[in-house]
């Protein structure tokens, strides 16, 4: 029982001083240190008057011990810090001496023992060393020999070549019947008004589909719903009192109650403010800077109401320059020119959420329990009603005027309309919204995250095309995951979020639960939101770092040789404003993010921001735009293939060259930029293209390639974008300053409407304000850059001094 107590107490000093020194020793001192460590042991034993230690007892003691321990640390200790192998080890030395203490002619005969099995020691040394040296020389000869025709690669090499094969296997896999299956077993449940249930059923499709680790995150969020008693427009001067589809209330009680509902209850905006107003309706038309300063020159506006059409620029932006100029409500319609051609949408139910994203009541912060929460309901302070054209051009005793396409814009040449009461309700209720998580875990970068995110909801919008996308690629992953052991190199998330139609409420609520982690760890976000909405263009919007790789993804796809954005007719690539899931990822985390899509041709999409009207689809609408699910397989054969070369490459696929070209061109031809700006640019794009000839391309190299290296490399990588993000931008604005407001400009869209603003309010503070901050993300990004270069150069320069 004594020898027990004495070897653990020893076995605890050795432990401390194992974990002390392999913190700060590399791995080459370790054999000193267990020499040490061994003698330590010796001393403490003899100290403590055990002489007569027996070392099989103590082994079986420690044998005993360690059985139950998997402690990794103490598993790396065993071969130095076990009593029986260290005693027997020095015992079977020649000149190894018991600790009994001998006078000095011992130890001299000792010492000269030692020398003459030292010298000989030495000279077998010599000799063996020549020996297999000259030996191993021939051998290699005859070795490259034999194989000069057919050299073996190496292990990286042929890792490389094998995900190769598994990707291609992946996206070759995916088919537009599967995809169709999946879209019909998901549309009975598109029309349910249970939010709740249409979770449950895409999650039973993921598990379905193989993927195991799966779970659904819940917040309790505030919502703006329509009610039942409807919003309401009364003339004052005859008292007709119509609804917002344009059927007067008299005769809609006779209307059956599911048309009711559909023309009606959806007529409306989420989150504005609630009350009536007594006004003239003032005709703005598009509401742009342009329309109001030609309004304000003749007519007072003050606690008016507004007739505005959509598009053209953000709605949350347009209503924010009504109240700047004094307005007090707004009734918003679709003008049919500008309409698809092939929807004409002005006359269709359609409603607008005026909320900016996420849980209006825990702005920048989860809807989780226990925290706190802001009472307002409302957004604006504006009244806000969306109506049907056909009522807007009774309201402005409208003269048409025609297009070159033969339709008629409404317009009304007086500017003031009618004098109306305007009632506008809506009901305020928390509810639960849920999101689906879905994890396939990476094998060398588990901790770095490609998320993918489509969503689901209920009967106002319709969901089923991009979550039938995202769980094709989620089953032809999983087929290679149980049938090869295949893994990405970094973690996929897959993301279906709920509460989309009323401001992206699920993807900002997880996100904002899991800010800190998604601020270092998240490398993408690929938005899937509404990828067929036409059957003309193929529209990708993807960050500027990512645009060499879409653009030579769509090149393979569509076997096509472009060697410039223009020469792909039918297809374009560009860094723009878009609607859905993406909004957080782009503006709060400056994630690198990309978008497939179809929508109409050009010339048949309207004035842009449409796509703000949410209306009330069915399946047939899908199906008729893709019969065969073509569109469907295409778009999810170019999201799978983004993702896998994200997930999977050494380097990430970014180029930091295309972000600096991009700046550049996005100053050409701006009379406000200053030489310093210009100068800034300039040195950004010089960074960059040292950054990317220097350290990118050596890294792409297997043999080059060092871990710490490219970890490093990488994190520079990813991190990029987010030194574009200024401070604040007028609503419906990005924060994030790489993309455009439309495909109509090249120029920063921020210090763009800065320049227009400056004629509203007659100052040159808010361009001079927004200019500063733009200048200030280009000199932080070329900083950045410049810091990653000069961490890698004196890690270049330490290696050769060593």
């Amino acid at each position: 029982m004594v020898e027990y107590n004495c070897t653990e107490m020893a076995y605890q000093k050795v432990d401390q001083r194992f974990r002390v020194h392999t913190q700060d020793q590399d791995a080459e001192e370790l054999p000193v240190t267990s020499l040490e460590l061994e003698w330590d042991m010796e001393k403490e034993l003899e100290e403590s008057g055990f002489d007569g230690f027996e070392t099989d007892n103590s082994g079986q003691h420690h044998l005993g011990n360690s059985a139950g321990n998997t402690d990794l640390d103490f598993e790396f200790m065993q071969p130095s810090a076990s009593p029986r192998g260290r005693f027997a080890r020095l015992e079977e030395e020649s000149d190894y001496v018991p600790h009994t203490r001998p006078g000095p002619k011992n130890l001299q005969g000792s010492f000269s023992k030692m020398a003459k099995l030292f010298v000989a020691g030495f000279i077998i040394f010599i000799c063996g060393f020549l020996i297999g040296y000259y030996g191993r020389k021939s051998s290699s000869k005859n070795i490259l020999s034999n194989n000069a025709t057919t050299p073996t690669p190496p292990v990286s090499s042929t890792a490389e070549s094998d995900d190769g094969n598994i990707l291609q296997n992946i996206v070759q896999a995916i088919e537009g019947y599967s995809i169709r299956n999946f879209f019909r077993n998901l549309t009975p449940f598109a029309a349910e008004s249970d939010w709740g249930s249409s979770a449950t059923h895409v999650m039973e499709q993921w598990t379905a589909s193989g993927l195991t680790e799966i779970r659904l995150a819940n917040y309790t969020v505030l919502l703006s719903l329509p009610d039942t008693d409807q919003n309401k427009i009364i003339l004052t001067n005859s008292s007709q009192c119509f609804y917002p589809s344009g059927q007067q209330c008299s005769t809609l009680h006779s209307a059956p109650r599911g048309k009711k509902e559909k023309n009606d209850l959806y007529f409306y905006a989420a989150y504005s403010a609630k009350g009536s107003l007594e006004a003239e309706i003032i005709d703005v038309q598009y509401g742009t800077i342009d329309d109001l300063l030609r309004l304000q020159s003749s007519t007072n506006v003050t606690k008016k109401i507004a007739l505005i059409k959509l598009g053209k620029a953000p709605l949350l932006y347009k209503l924010s320059l009504l109240l700047e100029v004094g307005f007090g409500g707004a009734l918003v319609y679709i003008d049919p020119c500008d309409s698809p051609q092939k929807e004409k949408i002005g006359d269709e139910t359609f409603w607008i959420s005026l909320n900016p994203g996420g849980d209006p009541s825990t702005p920048g912060h989860p809807s989780v329990g226990g925290g706190f929460r802001e009472h307002g309901t409302n957004i604006t302070s504006l009244l806000v009603q969306p109506i049907a054209a056909s009522l807007a051009k009774a309201l402005l005793s409208s003269t048409e005027k025609a297009n070159g396409n033969g339709c008629f814009h409404l317009t009304n040449s007086s500017a003031v309309g009618k004098t109306i009461r305007l009632e506008v309700g809506a009901v305020s209720e928390y509810r639960t919204i849920q999101n689906v998580i879905g994890y396939l875990k990476g094998s060398i970068n588990p901790d770095k995250y490609v998320i993918v995110g489509s969503h689901h909801g209920n009967n106002e919008e319709l969901w089923t095309s991009s979550t039938s996308i995202i769980t094709e690629i989620i089953k032809t992953m999983m087929a290679q995951v149980q049938k090869r052991r295949w893994r990405p190199n970094r973690s996929i998330v897959f993301c279906s979020w709920g509460g989309s139609i009323f401001g992206n409420i699920g993807s900002y609520e997880w996100a904002e639960e899991m800010k800190h982690v998604l601020q270092s760890n998240a490398v993408a976000y690929i938005n899937l939101f509404k990828p067929i909405v036409g059957n003309g263009t193929l529209k990708t919007v993807v960050s500027p770092s990512l645009r060499q790789l879409a653009t030579d993804l769509i090149n393979m796809r569509f076997s096509l040789n472009c060697t410039s954005q223009e020469n792909c007719s039918g297809r374009k690539v560009n860094s723009v404003q878009v609607e859905g899931n993406s909004d957080f990822f782009i503006n709060h985390l400056g994630v690198p993010t990309v978008q497939f899509a179809y929508q109409e041709t050009k010339t048949s999409m309207g004035p842009g921001f449409l796509s703000e009207a949410l209306l009330v689809h069915d399946a047939s609408m899908v199906e008729a735009l893709d019969p065969s699910f073509n569109l469907h397989e295409t778009v999810a054969k170019l999201t799978a293939e983004m993702i896998l070369r994200i997930a999977n490459e050494p380097v990430l696929p970014y180029s930091v060259l295309d972000v600096a070209l991009e700046v550049q061109e996005q100053l050409k031809g701006y009379d406000s930029a200053s030489d310093q700006m210009l100068a800034l640019a300039n040195a950004l794009r010089k960074t960059a293209q040292l950054f990317q000839s220097d350290e990118m391309r050596p890294a792409n190299d297997p043999k080059e390639r060092d871990p710490a290296h490219l970890r490093m490399l990488n994190d520079v990588l990813q991190n990029l974008e987010k030194n574009f993000l200024i401070q604040r931008a007028p609503p419906g604005y990005y924060r994030n300053i790489l993309y455009h407001l439309d495909e109509t400009s090249n120029q920063f869209s921020v210090m763009k409407e800065a320049v227009n603003h400056c004629r509203l309010q007659q100052t040159n503070q808010t361009l001079s304000t927004v200019s500063s901050m733009v200048m200030n993300s280009i000199r932080s990004a070329q900083v950045y850059l410049k810091a990653g270069l000069d961490v890698f150069e004196n890690i270049q320069s330490t290696k050769r001094t060593n």
